[in-house]
């Protein structure tokens, strides 16, 4: 597409609602792309009409006789207004930065975000605005998407956009010096409100979203941005199991392949092992096979078997996506003979399981989705059937020896919830199931070292940026590996950081923007985010960076059943850590922020935050890289630290070993004498 046309397709939709002419009707769906399962609304006769009235108040008076029917008929019809009629017809997707019609730079790089995230190779279900999780959106509907864009497009660096669940309140005059560009909450209610049942119905009426956590604040990066993760995930696993990282002729058994949990079988991959993840919507499975993320697609389960068995016996390395439901792969693997799986967990979403995010083994996803709109109390019933029978396989095989393990999408929860026996006291300061959460087993300790997902994005589009940030990142980490006095923990880390980024372009990571994924620590984000700045101030990057971080890290996330499950002091379930993140970030150098209510593991369950940061080469941008990047990872160090974890002991001594300024309250071993007189 040539720079002019682009030019004009980006001036059309920043220019606000299209009022005059209207949009033609919508009067179908677009039968190319996978949608949202319809909602079966709960809402009275009085909150319809209120809903009703909430959309309609985003047009002029004149305009609403012409679009109160179609309102209600997707009110009444999909179980929430999504405004088709305002999607644009456009090639949706991260446009290079200069092509955005802006005031203010940052604000385009926040455009370019926006639109990666809704790019149909990155975003699950594109036509509803959700980016994944099966209802993690980025707007509730297209009115919100236009009028956003419209004001990022004019906005000034003297101008704040204001985000409340989607919907913008509008720009407000701010500081220049210190002010974020955009502020984001998402789903933010009073707490003794905050349950799945009160988000559907306030989410009928227009009045919250579900923003997951990488969705909601824009810095989703399609499945790449929990790859590492599940890479490092999946070999620490072995580690635990087998005493090292070899997976030469193991099988990794999940399933779910639609957003995140796309990142599986390429970290199978990756990782030499044999990866069979099951998927029940052949249209998620086709898009990751299409895409290189998996490479073989099987839809019998009789041949499934044969091929698990055939690449066993040979140690090939494969990623199978086997199209179908995964409790009939766990309890045809429980009924074999031998033993045909070493490793096992479940990323389906389990923190939305009754509307879309689990589907019954009874039912197939057809008749499931017609039975969650239809008969949700049945539906319920028969998810928490499935989840009973899948808990069954599981336990034959691991008594049988396979290690199994949460990832952190509330599927242990849900089992309990459906009245599964894994265990799970909450009586306690520490839930702990029958089956460990990953957190718990493997990256806790990896959070506390001050190590989690870092991400950029390229602005410029081009990918020899995107070599270049390879390139230099590895510099970096090599720099630092140099330093005689790092721990042995630390430099582990860092080692596995090299590999990873060493490889990354062969790997074939990108979907959507051109964008990297990389675990790093305090001092690595900073000094990479340093030198990428430095170099894009001299010209070697064609453009700017844009830095970010999944919300799921060291200090971004207060989740009692996944990022802070290893915090042992009975403070799991407090969210300090989070809002406070925020807020520092906010005044530190963010270019913008966000803070939202629900995340992977469910509504009510977590607070996460995140941010993105503009690097256009300014001296500017140096400073904000040392302050917020500084805090941004101290903060969830020092929580952790004070919790009683040892790694993050260790990395707040070094850290005021490093920084006079940096005064953090360390916590005292227990009295002996104190111990004995509590029984520890």
């Amino acid at each position: 597409m040539c720079i002019q046309m682009s030019n004009e397709i980006l001036n059309k939709i920043c220019s606000g609602l299209p009022l005059n002419p209207l949009p033609s009707s919508k009067k179908t769906r677009n039968t190319n792309v996978p949608h949202a399962p319809d909602r079966k609304s709960s809402l009275t006769d009085k909150e319809r009409k209120l809903a009703i009235k909430n959309a309609l108040r985003y047009f002029p008076s004149n305009i609403q006789p012409q679009l109160i029917d179609e309102f209600i008929y997707e009110l009444d019809t999909y179980g929430h207004i999504y405004m088709y009629r305002f999607q644009p017809d456009i090639e949706m997707r991260a446009y290079p930065i200069d092509e955005y019609p802006c005031k203010c730079k940052a604000a385009a790089g926040i455009m370019l975000m926006i639109m990666n995230n809704l790019d149909k190779r990155v975003a699950q279900f594109p036509d509803e605005l959700v980016i994944y999780g099966g209802n993690g959106q980025v707007f509730s509907n297209w009115a919100q998407f236009l009028l956003v864009m419209h004001y990022l497009s004019i906005m000034t660096d003297e101008q704040v956009l204001i985000m409340y669940s989607g919907h913008p309140l509008g720009l407000f005059p701010t500081r220049i010096d210190c002010s974020p560009r955009v502020v984001i909450t998402n789903g933010l209610v009073v707490p003794n409100y905050s349950s799945m049942n009160e988000y559907d119905r306030l989410f009928a009426l227009g009045c919250t979203m579900y923003g997951q956590m990488t969705a909601g604040s824009y810095c989703y990066i399609g499945p790449q941005g929990i790859v590492h993760g599940t890479f490092i995930t999946i070999t620490n696993a072995a580690r635990k199991k087998f005493g090292k990282n070899d997976l030469c002729g193991k099988v990794f058994v999940s399933s779910g392949l639609g957003g995140m949990s796309g990142a599986q079988p390429k970290a199978c991959q990756l990782l030499g092992c044999i990866g069979v993840i099951a998927e029940v919507s052949e249209e998620a499975a086709k898009k990751r096979y299409d895409q290189g993320w998996c490479q073989e697609l099987i839809y019998d389960l009789n041949q499934l078997i044969n091929r698990i068995r055939e690449c066993r016996e040979k140690k090939l390395a494969t990623s199978v996506g086997y199209v179908g439901n995964v409790v009939d792969v766990w309890e045809r693997l429980a009924n074999e003979k031998e033993i045909l799986v070493d490793l096992g967990s479940d990323q389906t979403s389990c923190h939305n399981p009754y509307q879309g995010g689990y589907y019954p083994v009874q039912l197939s996803y057809d008749e499931g989705r017609q039975c969650m709109k239809n008969d949700p109390k049945k539906f319920k019933e028969l998810v928490h059937e499935s989840i009973r029978r899948q808990i069954a396989a599981i336990d034959k095989l691991y008594e049988r020896g396979m290690y199994f393990f949460d990832y952190g999408n509330a599927f242990l929860l849900t089992a309990k919830q459906a009245g599964a026996p894994i265990g799970g006291d909450e009586g306690s300061g520490c839930i702990r199931f029958k089956y460990p959460s990953y957190v718990q087993d493997i990256m806790g300790d990896i959070f506390s070292l001050g190590f989690g997902p870092f991400r950029w994005v390229c602005a410029s589009g081009l990918e020899s940026d995107l070599q270049e940030t390879d390139k230099i990142a590895q510099h970096v980490i090599k720099d630092l590996m140099s330093n005689k006095d790092i721990p042995d923990n630390v430099l582990e880390q860092y080692n596995n950081n090299l590999k990873w980024i060493q490889e990354a372009e062969d790997a074939k990571l990108v979907v959507g923007s051109q964008a990297r994924i990389l675990y790093s620590d305090q001092m690595g984000r900073i000094n990479i985010g340093l030198a990428f700045n430095q170099a894009v101030r001299t010209g070697r990057l064609k453009g700017p960076i844009i830095l970010s971080r999944d919300h799921h890290d060291v200090s971004g996330t207060d989740s009692p059943f996944r990022e802070t499950a290893n915090i042992e002091d009975g403070s799991a379930f407090c969210a300090d850590m989070s809002v406070q993140n925020v807020i520092g970030d906010s005044f530190r150098g963010a270019t913008w922020v966000a803070l939202h209510n629900g995340g992977g593991v469910g509504f009510g369950e977590v607070m996460n935050g995140g941010f993105g940061m503009f690097l256009d080469g300014s001296v500017k941008a140096d400073d904000n890289i040392r302050q917020m990047l500084y805090w941004d990872v101290i903060n969830g160090v020092s929580r952790r630290s004070w919790s009683g974890n040892k790694n993050a002991r260790q990395t707040v001594e070094r850290a005021m070993a490093n920084e006079s300024k940096l005064k953090v309250t360390m916590p005292n071993e227990l009295a002996e004498e104190c111990m004995k007189k509590l029984s520890l």
